[in-house]
């Protein structure tokens, strides 16, 4: 990834707003959420204090961010920001014509990124705590929309693309990625093992394939769709595949955590059956970790203004 050599540290705000630096205080507001979005950001507080380790995160930005075609003076809306992996880099791009505005509903990440932002001496980054699907911008204010690692977790996909949409200018894209059905070795057997006992939480269900992710942007109304496919897959010890059964504890898309609906002897014999079927995938390299991604966009018809 291209090394960010100095950003911003306030955002310049557009369309007929006073334009000044500043960096909104993270706490200066809470957010009303419902048990599921509270989960969420629950999940993401705990995993602040080392998100920054995961290089997987890191280059599914960077390359989110490549295929979106970012220029000056684009303005840019990232959804889930995290820790801002990709308003840091979208920023130095824009450079200080452009804008960058990151929401998430994580407080320890987004302190976390406004460490980085501040470190980096960046100033036309926003930072806002916010739920990605009761946005409230302006219409017509964005050239880019991008949400990395998180669109799965959104409640209503084709409802939030709709909606953002709005906050696009006509021709502008909106951009996101998410893991094919077949991804992620631990992920898969569980979700076939909780289906036996009548759970299904399968964060890949609306966005798992090429037709699906098509199909919704379709749907939500966007043009000139494309579909990126890449490989992220790598071998990895059976140990650290039996890592990956924390995961199944996650809150998903109208399913809490899973595991509670489970007895303690449900859950001893789901674990049992885990084990057993990723050591029977066991070769002299390893385990296959399948890591088959989508970068998903869609254009706002040129001559789409929302009024």
């Amino acid at each position: 990834m291209t090394e960010v050599s100095r950003l911003l540290k306030a955002f310049i705000m557009s369309l007929g707003f006073k334009k000044q630096l500043h960096l909104i205080p993270l706490m200066a507001k809470q957010l009303e959420l419902n048990d599921y979005k509270q989960q969420i950001a629950d999940v993401y507080n705990r995993r602040s204090h080392n998100y920054d380790e995961s290089e997987w995160h890191l280059r599914i930005a960077h390359r989110l961010v490549e295929y979106a075609r970012i220029s000056p003076p684009h303005n840019i809306l990232d959804i889930a920001t995290g820790t801002a992996h990709v308003a840091i880099e979208v920023a130095q791009i824009v450079g200080s014509s452009g804008k960058v505005v990151g929401v998430d509903i994580s407080t320890e990440m987004l302190s976390v990124a406004r460490r980085k932002v501040e470190a980096l001496s960046l100033s036309n980054v926003e930072l806002q705590l916010a739920d990605a699907e009761t946005l409230n911008f302006p219409a017509n204010s964005f050239d880019r929309i991008l949400c990395a690692n998180a669109f799965p977790l959104m409640t209503d996909m084709e409802a939030t693309l709709r909606q953002w949409m709005r906050f696009l200018k006509p021709n502008g894209l909106v951009g996101f990625h998410a893991l094919a059905d077949t991804a992620l070795v631990g992920v898969v057997i569980w979700q076939k093992i909780f289906e036996k006992y009548g759970v299904s939480r399968e964060l890949s269900e609306p966005t798992g394939t090429v037709e699906k992710c098509h199909n919704l942007l379709e749907r939500a109304g966007f043009e000139a769709i494309e579909i990126k496919t890449e490989q992220y897959g790598s071998y990895i010890s059976l140990e650290q595949a039996k890592q990956r059964w924390s995961v199944s504890s996650y809150p998903a898309p109208k399913l809490f955590n899973p595991l509670s609906q489970l007895s303690s002897e449900q859950l001893e014999q789901i674990k049992a059956e885990f084990d057993a079927q990723l050591e029977a995938l066991v070769t002299e390299q390893g385990i296959w970790n399948d890591g088959t991604s989508f970068f998903a966009f869609g254009r706002k018809g040129v001559d789409n203004i929302t009024h």
